[in-house]
């Protein structure tokens, strides 16, 4: 079984076949792991890279190989959708990655909705597909991950987020019509990146979590939102992998609820008791990306060992990589990950 592909390996774990040891990945998305030292030492260098298929994809590959994650990860950042969708972004550096500079709208009561199939033509959608396009044709054993901003953080990048938060409680209707548009939307994107190549599809949504949601809206929405998406990504066939940021402690009950294939946490979440709880679940995390960028390469092996000696069955960081994340750190993860 060691001579298995990556591409394999990670689909074994969905399918909860036998492998020989959990894949190490990170996503890319909100898990960038285009981080300085390897763009410094390839030439292949962000912002230019959101814009331009072949240096996305080139840049994708230098992250494959420069630090040992065993997927592709792209696009390099959660900004995609709210561009299309109107707000204005701010593409940032080398070393800051791109964010919401304005969103387009103050208020759900004043979201303009506009045909979803033109709107696909628009931004770096194109860009996105088309690097995945190159990626998968030239390297079938490594899986192209691709990578959406979930309902809520969409829907919270386009109307200012405070309105937003506060629409959840007083514009009910508004609210939902606005998520399930959004959330139409990134299916049809999602499905775009899976007709060029994406073999999984990873939904980051940092802003659907219990901590700032609370327990009832995170049922009455993240949950309803986020498996309409799944559900939609997963009539084409395609694994569906969410990241649930913060404190689960509040939402734990409801996570089983989500249909995704695996479920990613941050680093207070304690994925061990997760799995004991709920034993279908396929797990994935939760190495701190705080450690990754302040910490030694032996602090990193020994939380790395741990993660496989619990059983995780995805290894990867907990959330959104520093771009001054260590390389060296990054490599004691990835390599521990394969030589335990």
């Amino acid at each position: 079984m060691n001579s298995i592909s990556p591409k394999e390996r990670i689909f074994r774990v969905f399918d909860k076949k036998a492998i020989d040891r959990p894949p190490v990945v990170c996503p890319g998305g909100m898990m960038n792991a285009a981080i300085v030292d390897v763009m410094n030492s390839t030439g292949h260098t962000l912002p230019e890279a959101h814009h331009d298929d072949r240096l996305m994809a080139a840049l994708a590959e230098d992250v494959y190989t420069h630090t040992g994650f065993e997927n592709f990860g792209i696009p390099f950042c959660m900004t995609v959708e709210a561009e299309v969708l109107g707000s204005e972004i701010n593409f940032g550096t080398l070393s800051c990655e791109p964010k919401i500079q304005a969103e387009r709208f103050a208020t759900v009561s004043q979201v303009e909705y506009k045909d979803i199939s033109q709107m696909l033509k628009q931004g770096r959608i194109s860009h996105v597909v088309q690097a995945g396009w190159h990626l998968s044709r030239k390297n079938a054993d490594v899986p192209v991950i691709g990578n959406l901003t979930g309902p809520i953080s969409t829907a919270a990048s386009v109307v200012d987020p405070m309105n937003f938060l506060k629409g959840l409680r007083k514009d009910k209707n508004g609210s939902h019509k606005v998520l399930d548009y959004v959330t139409d939307f990134l299916i049809a994107y999602a499905r775009l990146m899976i007709e060029g190549g994406a073999a999984i599809i990873s939904i980051g949504d940092p802003t659907a979590t219990g901590e700032i949601l609370g327990p009832n809206m995170f049922k009455e929405y993240a949950v309803v939102y986020l498996n309409k998406l799944i559900d939609g990504i997963r009539q084409t066939g395609t694994p569906v992998i969410v990241h649930i940021c913060g404190d689960l402690g509040s939402v734990w009950q409801y996570i089983p609820e989500i249909r995704s294939q695996a479920i990613s946490t941050d680093a207070k979440v304690s994925l061990r008791k997760l799995k004991d709880d709920f034993p279908n679940l396929v797990t994935m995390g939760n190495l701190s990306t705080y450690m990754l960028e302040f910490g030694d390469p032996k602090r990193v092996s020994v939380q790395a060992e741990r993660l496989v000696k619990q059983k995780i069955d995805i290894i990867a960081p907990a959330c959104g990589l520093s771009t001054s994340s260590s390389l060296d750190n990054i490599r004691a993860l990835t390599q521990t990950v394969k030589e335990v």
